[in-house]
C-alpha cells in the first residue's frame, strides 16, 4: 500500500488517524508538527506518496508544510485537514496542487475516503 506522512500536532487525532490508516495496510509516519514532517521530508523525498498535514498547528503550519513539501517532492499528493473553515483561504493558491482537503471533525471513513481519492 502507500507511505503516508501524517503531521498534526493534536496527538488523538494523529494517533487515531495513523491507527486506522495502518489497518488499511499503510506504512504510516507520523510527526507531531510542520517542522518535524519537513525533515522527514527532506531527509528523503521520494520515501512518500501522500502526506497528510493538519493546517494549524504551532512553527510550521500546514500550509507552509505544504509548498515546502511540493518543492523538494513535486509529485507529492496532498490532504490538509483544518477545523476552521477560514484557515483554508490562506491555501488558495494550492488548489490544484492538493488532493484534497477534509473539514474537522471528520469519521475515519471521510479520511479513508480520501486517502483512497488521492492515491487514485
Amino acid at each position: 500500500m502507500a507511505r503516508i506522512l501524517l503531521a498534526d500536532d493534536d496527538a488523538a487525532t494523529r494517533d487515531l488517524v495513523k491507527r486506522a490508516l495502518a489497518t488499511d495496510g499503510h506504512a504510516v509516519t507520523s510527526t507531531q508538527d510542520g517542522t518535524e514532517a519537513l525533515d522527514a521530508i527532506t531527509a528523503g523525498p521520494a520515501n512518500f506518496d501522500l502526506l497528510i498535514s493538519d493546517v494549524q498547528m504551532p512553527g510550521l503550519d500546514g500550509i507552509g508544510l505544504a509548498e515546502y513539501a511540493l518543492g523538494a517532492a513535486p509529485g507529492l499528493r496532498i490532504i490538509l485537514m483544518s477545523g476552521f473553515a477560514g484557515e483554508l483561504d490562506r491555501a488558495g493558491h494550492l488548489k490544484g496542487k492538493l488532493a484534497k482537503v477534509i473539514i474537522k471533525p471528520f469519521t475515519l471513513d471521510e479520511i479513508r475516503t480520501a486517502v483512497k481519492a488521492a492515491l487514485g
